[in-house]
C-alpha cells in the first residue's frame, strides 16, 4: 500500500527512489490489523470482496486471506471438498492493483504460498494439485499491474488498455461462473449509486448489477486454469 506520514523502516520501503517516484511505503502489520479490525465483520464473511488499489507486495490482502481462511478452517475442517470450495471463494474475493510489476508478482506469490501451505498442511496426504493450480489462476486474474489513478493496465503488452477484473460465483456445488468487467465501468457506476461493486445485497436494498463484457461457460472450480 502507498502511504504517507509514516516512519520509513527497512521493512516499509524497497528503495528511496521508489518512495520518491511512486510514494511507495508499505504498511506494517500493526497498522494493517488496526484498519482491518474496523471492518472485522466483513473479513469474517468468506465471499465479502476486498480491493486494494495500491496493494504493494500484499500486506493487506494477505491478512484479509488469513482471517478468511481461519473462518473456512473452523467451519469446514471435517469436509475436505467444502474446505476446498470455500478456500476458492475466499481467494476469489480479494483483488489488488499495483503500478510496480515486481510488487504484483511478489504479491501473487505470497498469497499463493500462504494458501497452498494452509491447504496442504491440513490435508497432507489428500490435497489436490488442481486446487492449487486454480488458486494460482485466480490470483493471476485478481492481482493486476495497473494504475489505480487512471484505471489503465500497466503490463508491458497491455499498457494503456482498461483494467479488467473477473467476478467468480459458485452457482451450484463445485460449478463456478466467471464474468469479466471493465474496472472503470464498475467505479463510475458504483460512485453514482454509492453502493458496493458487485453488490450482493438482499431484500429491499437496491443492488448494483453491472454489465459484463464477457461471460464464460460454467466450469468446475478445480478445472480453472487448465487451458
Amino acid at each position: 500500500m502507498h502511504g504517507k506520514g509514516m516512519n520509513m523502516n527497512n521493512d516499509q520501503i524497497k528503495s528511496r527512489e521508489r518512495v520518491s517516484d511512486h510514494g511507495e511505503v508499505y504498511t506494517r502489520l500493526r497498522e494493517v490489523n488496526a484498519m482491518l479490525d474496523l471492518v472485522n465483520h466483513e473479513t469474517q464473511r468468506i465471499e465479502s470482496k476486498f480491493l486494494e488499489p495500491a496493494c504493494g507486495n500484499g500486506n493487506f490482502l494477505l491478512e484479509v486471506l488469513r482471517r478468511k481462511t481461519e473462518v473456512v478452517r473452523k467451519q469446514f475442517l471435517t469436509s475436505q471438498i467444502d474446505f476446498e470450495r470455500y478456500l476458492f471463494s475466499s481467494t476469489a474475493s480479494v483483488y489488488g492493483i499495483d503500478i510496480q510489476y515486481d510488487n504484483v508478482i511478489e504479491c501473487r506469490k505470497r498469497l499463493l504460498t500462504f494458501l497452498a501451505d494452509s491447504y496442504t498442511q491440513l490435508f497432507k496426504k489428500t490435497y489436490k494439485e488442481e486446487v492449487i493450480r486454480s488458486l494460482r489462476f485466480i490470483l493471476s486474474r485478481n492481482i493486476l499491474c495497473g494504475d489505480a489513478t487512471n484505471l489503465k493496465n500497466y503490463e508491458d503488452d497491455l499498457i494503456g488498455k482498461p483494467i479488467i477484473f473477473s467476478d467468480w460465483q459458485i452457482i451450484s456445488g463445485n460449478i463456478v461462473k466467471r464474468k469479466d468487467f471493465i474496472f472503470s465501468d464498475l467505479v463510475e457506476r458504483s460512485s453514482h449509486r454509492e453502493i458496493p461493486l458487485w453488490s450482493d445485497l438482499d431484500g429491499e436494498d437496491e443492488a448494483f448489477i453491472p454489465e459484463p463484457i464477457e461471460e464464460f461457460a460454467p466450469i468446475n472450480f478445480m478445472d480453472i486454469g487448465n487451458e
